[in-house]
């Protein structure tokens, strides 16, 4: 079975206020499907999802559409003012982002749960080991909404938190996922898949590409990883 490779993430010149999930601008992104688990096996549709992504001068921009078939998993008092470690552990989309492709193992994971709570880490592997940065601090901004039968999630990530502005035509790395329900029926979806053994979304050797393009011609353009 073959999965996506890559990613086409248009730019725009005016920045979106992440507060407005229905902003008219998400409709120029490209949809990219999270419709699999994590072992490529395909999600019944009603725990299946959707990220689109644009990029403007001062940040990323990630909104995820997920279809909710079951009760939601979530806080019944959330923080919004600051980040929650352990979001993962209920109903969330996640996207890590590896801004430099030859050295993938050092990747940014950033959380968003349909209350609309978030939690932003730097993770470092290069040395094998995983290291986890739970003070990181990206300035990043949420908001969501809970709709019927699916809940709406957005995110807007400076690039100061990378570190780094991309060029048109540049290539990062990274993979997006979504995690729903609780207990042995728990599911955890990812647009990669990551075909580890166990539930595992830490697998950099499987990050697709991010691809930043703000002129038509570069969708005709084939980048090497």
């Amino acid at each position: 079975m073959t999965f996506p490779r890559s990613v086409d993430i248009e730019f725009t010149a005016q920045d979106i206020s992440v507060s407005d999930v229905g902003d008219r601008a998400w409709g120029r992104a490209a949809k990219v499907p999270i419709a699999t688990y994590w072992s490529g096996k395909p999600a019944p549709a009603g725990r299946r999802s959707e990220a689109r992504l644009l990029w403007s001068a001062s940040a990323l921009y990630v909104r995820f559409e997920a279809e909710q078939a079951e009760p939601l998993v979530v806080s019944a008092q959330p923080d919004l003012d600051s980040k929650t470690i352990g979001l993962w552990d209920r109903d969330v989309c996640e996207i890590f982002v590896a801004p430099d492709r030859l050295r993938r193992e050092k990747y940014y994971e950033f959380e968003i749960a349909p209350t609309g709570e978030w939690v932003d880490l730097a993770i470092d592997a290069t040395s094998g080991k995983r290291l986890v940065d739970s003070e990181f601090a990206s300035g990043m901004h949420a908001a969501a909404k809970i709709e019927e039968g699916r809940s709406v999630m957005a995110m807007k990530i400076p690039w100061t938190a990378f570190g780094k502005t991309p060029g048109d035509g540049e290539v990062w790395l990274g993979n997006i996922f979504r995690c729903v329900g609780q207990g042995p029926d728990r599911g955890y979806l990812a647009w990669r898949p990551t075909l580890t053994e166990v539930p595992n979304f830490h697998v950099p050797e499987v990050f697709g590409r991010f691809r930043f393009i703000s002129r038509q011609d570069h969708r005709a353009e084939e980048t090497p990883e």
